[in-house]
């Protein structure tokens, strides 16, 4: 497998931010995860997909040389959760109530459904035991803001933002370099982007590719925009992806395609 890209993206007198996105190449969708560096421990942003960037990942955090002090999930898609089974299953997992519970509803269908990847799915299912947002907390001096997005990208998405350093882990509410994920909620989740761009944030942390500004905010309302009026020109299935391939051809990693497509049109599971 390629090697992910790891890096410090942000550094303060208080907090250093590190990203760790896995590879851009082949069938991979560049999982973005990320590290909150403070004096004494870390705080993790999601967990990777496949078993060998989870592992990596975990490496990375460990070579920090800091506790783990905790895990945050931003929702039930299983590329951000399954790499809790492989790498961190000593590591206190925080999620919203939504999303542990459809863990622990449906993690187990949700790993079977990704048989044929093989061992790169991790070997069992770990559910979240704390619950996560929103509101606020202070960990390890750092002011944490919590908020619980509906009807986006997901359903139920946690993002989390940190007031004093500037930095708005958006996690899959924006795709930075890459194409999106896309569902039925195209509207609102334009709203939610719009919000972002009058923000007082200039750093965007995505779940998938590198670090983002607004720039690239605005980029992905024009990107949700297209494929909104693409649906209501009738395109769906092949000629949908086709269409947003040549729309795009400097976006990257176009297997997302084959996982939300059959979703989307074909009334695929969900899991």
């Amino acid at each position: 497998m390629s090697d992910p890209i790891a890096m410090v993206v942000k550094q303060t007198d208080d907090v250093r931010i590190h990203t760790f996105v896995a590879s851009f190449a082949y069938g991979n969708i560049a999982n973005a995860t990320h590290i909150i560096e403070t004096e004494h421990q870390l705080v993790l942003v999601d967990a990777q997909f496949l078993v060998p960037y989870a592992r990596a990942f975990r490496d990375y955090a460990d070579s920090l040389g800091k506790p783990i002090e905790r895990l945050y999930l931003s929702h039930r898609h299983p590329d951000h959760w399954f790499g809790v089974g492989a790498a961190f299953t000593d590591v206190s997992v925080h999620a919203l109530s939504e999303t542990k519970n459809f863990i622990q509803e449906h993690g187990e269908d949700s790993r079977g459904d990704h048989w044929k990847l093989g061992d790169l799915v991790p070997e069992h299912v770990v559910v979240p035991k704390e619950v996560a947002g929103p509101g606020e907390e202070t960990i390890d001096g750092i002011r944490y803001v919590f908020d619980r997005v509906t009807d986006t990208e997901i359903d139920y998405h946690l993002t989390i933002r940190l007031p004093e350093v500037g930095v708005h882990f958006t996690q899959d509410l924006v795709y930075s370099g890459t194409h999106l994920y896309l569902t039925q909620h195209i509207d609102h989740w334009i709203r939610v982007l719009q919000q972002m761009l009058v923000s007082d944030y200039d750093l965007f942390m995505p779940g998938h590719g590198l670090p983002a500004d607004k720039n690239e905010v605005a980029r992905n309302i024009e990107y949700l925009s297209a494929a909104r009026q693409a649906v209501g020109n009738g395109l769906k299935g092949d000629a949908f992806k086709d269409f947003m391939l040549q729309r795009y051809p400097e976006r990257k990693c176009p297997g997302i395609f084959d996982i939300y497509l059959p979703r989307l049109f074909g009334g695929a599971s969900d899991y």
